[in-house]
């Protein structure tokens, strides 16, 4: 049971969002950009139209396309 937390959360956390390399650490920084950084990791999974490549290259494809953008959070 463990491993699938770590297989299925952690694990993108680190890969997709570089979550090791975030420094925050003041105030309620840390905690509230991990609730900010698990949202946006569960709108990417939950995309009602797929694209190509795994979370990262989806993430990438989200940062630069604004009609991606809309359609993961339901704009369009």
């Amino acid at each position: 049971m463990h491993w699938r937390v770590e297989n299925s959360l952690h694990w993108c956390m680190d890969v997709v969002l570089g979550d090791d390399q975030m420094r925050a650490c003041t105030d309620h920084a840390a905690h509230n950009l991990a609730v900010l950084r698990h949202f946006a990791l569960n709108l990417i999974r939950l995309a009602p139209v797929k694209r190509k490549g795994g979370l990262k290259v989806q993430r990438l494809i989200a940062a630069t396309s604004d009609t991606f953008r809309a359609e993961l959070l339901g704009l369009v």
